[in-house]
């Protein structure tokens, strides 16, 4: 069972997304907030496998509250997807370098929706379509200060490999066929590579992959 929480401000959405997700058999809402502070609060108490979550509340906003879940070691196993209506580029950023899983605008059709929570419960990164070409058109106009260099040199070739295909959107089986290994070793390449890199999912990895230069816009 997936245990999800639920944090927005606007009761209407948060109803609309309980109804769809209890809908499912093996989709569980453990519980609502109506903002950050009260949604931390509650990850804390519930401990969820999915934190869906508003990027513009009162009191305290998603990033802040995404940043705070994934600082708490005891939340190490909460995956933040956030939500807006906007989808711009700096919230995109922000919500990424906070320690979110995904990122999905509120207009979600309800099957991607619940494709996208089972994504982030299983601990794979989650960017909608739209918001990740303005990712990649953001690192292509304005590349970010490189913050992590030598960041990638515990790093084996191969794990290197691993991490730029999964900062191409490639899942590990596709990772597995590319690099002519078996879908286990992909995993194991992946899930060294996050360790090392203290790495809280696969959308931190895609962030790092850009910022070090290990894989740069367009060049794939």
């Amino acid at each position: 069972m997936i245990r999800v929480l639920l944090v927005d401000d606007q009761p209407l959405i948060r109803s609309g997304f309980r109804a769809l997700l209890d809908l499912e058999d093996d989709i569980q809402v453990v519980a609502e907030a109506t903002d950050g502070a009260e949604g931390l609060a509650l990850a804390q108490e519930h401990q969820p496998d999915v934190a869906l979550i508003d990027i513009r509340m009162p009191v305290m906003d998603g990033i802040e509250a995404t940043r705070r879940i994934a600082a708490d070691p005891a939340l190490a196993g909460v995956h933040v997807v956030i939500l807006t209506n906007y989808g711009m580029d700096e919230y995109v950023f922000e919500a990424l370098r906070a320690g979110a899983a995904g990122f999905l605008v509120k207009d979600i059709v309800p099957e991607d929706l619940l494709h996208a929570v089972r994504v982030a419960a299983r601990g794979d990164a989650l960017l909608a379509p739209s918001i990740t070409r303005k990712l990649i058109h953001r690192y292509v106009n304005q590349p970010l200060p490189t913050a992590t260099d030598g960041v990638l040199a515990e790093l084996t070739g191969r794990e290197r490999e691993a991490v730029a295909l999964v900062a191409q959107g490639l899942s590990n089986d596709q990772i597995a066929e590319r690099m002519v290994i078996s879908p286990m070793t992909a995993k194991t390449h992946v899930n060294r590579a996050m360790t090392k890199l203290h790495a809280r999912d696969r959308a931190q990895l895609v962030v790092l992959a850009y910022e070090s230069g290990l894989v740069v816009p367009n060049s794939s």
